[in-house]
């Protein structure tokens, strides 16, 4: 199979925002704890929002705060006339509802699609950007001419990949299919386009893909000491027709880069 180079889709994306004026506006960034890997995804968004000129701040809360706290200061900083986007880095501490915290977020600054408000209007069509994941997978097929999409399958269909990619989908692809992560992954097989965000590295077996399948795997994990995706690739020579996003270096830059668009596109409808 061939790699698909998230790299270089990222990088044409990130082309087109430094063609722009960059927003006046800070995008925020809120990280609560001192998570290492949660860091370093912060990091990466960082680095790619300060490529294209945007201001870039992060706000470190504690572990600790209380839920009503929590979620208080981040409508705090959300409620900022120079904040012109706000994300919040996931996951939350597992005693905080996600959802009561992210609501905090007005839909105008929320550039993850993360609050009910902004999920309600993707949702129905009616949202003016695309969570970052769905954003992703739109650029990709792009990318590979493959925009017309016959039998999709949706492999773990969780709250930042499957369902926004799944909702997306509808009206686009002929068939859907969705698996659960512990489900029978077997029933993807067969599908020309599977995208998957389980989190279980190796779970979908290259060999058994549909050939010419193109593979967009959001998962991440850790595996034999090193960082995998959900997808276990086939031989360099196997099923030559089809595309695959390696892990790392996909899917993951190309969502950032989606989401950093997001911010130009919530700040331009303001001017």
């Amino acid at each position: 199979m061939q790699k698909i180079p998230g790299k270089e889709i990222a990088q044409r994306v990130l082309d087109r925002l430094r063609s722009q004026k960059a927003p006046e506006k800070i995008l925020a960034a809120i990280q609560v704890g001192a998570d290492e890997a949660t860091a370093k995804f912060v990091e990466q968004k960082r680095r790619a929002a300060e490529e294209v000129g945007v201001r870039f701040r992060v706000y470190n809360l504690p572990a600790n705060l209380s839920q009503d706290k929590l979620r208080k200061e981040i409508g705090r900083i959300a409620a900022q006339k120079i904040v012109g986007g706000v994300l919040v880095q996931l996951p939350l501490p597992e005693t905080v509802n996600k959802f009561y915290v992210l609501n905090a977020i007005p839909p105008g600054k929320d550039i993850d699609v993360l609050s009910e408000r902004s999920l309600g209007s993707f949702y129905n069509g009616r949202g003016p950007i695309l969570p970052p994941a769905a954003g992703a997978v739109q650029e990709i097929l792009r990318h590979l001419g493959r925009e017309g999409i016959g039998k999709a399958a949706i492999v773990g269909p969780g709250f930042l990949v499957g369902q926004p990619v799944l909702t997306w989908l509808l009206g686009k692809a002929k068939e859907i299919s969705v698996v659960d992560k512990g489900g029978r992954v077997e029933e993807a097989y067969n599908a020309d386009l599977i995208v998957s965000g389980a989190g279980v590295p190796g779970l979908i077996d290259g060999q058994k893909v549909k050939p010419g399948a193109v593979i967009l795997d959001f998962g991440y994990g850790e595996h034999g000491g090193r960082i995998s995706g959900d997808f276990f690739p086939p031989g360099e020579n196997e099923n030559p027709s089809g595309f695959y996003t390696p892990t790392p270096g996909g899917t993951g830059p190309v969502l950032v880069a989606k989401l950093i668009e997001n911010f130009f596109i919530l700040n331009s409808r303001l001017r």
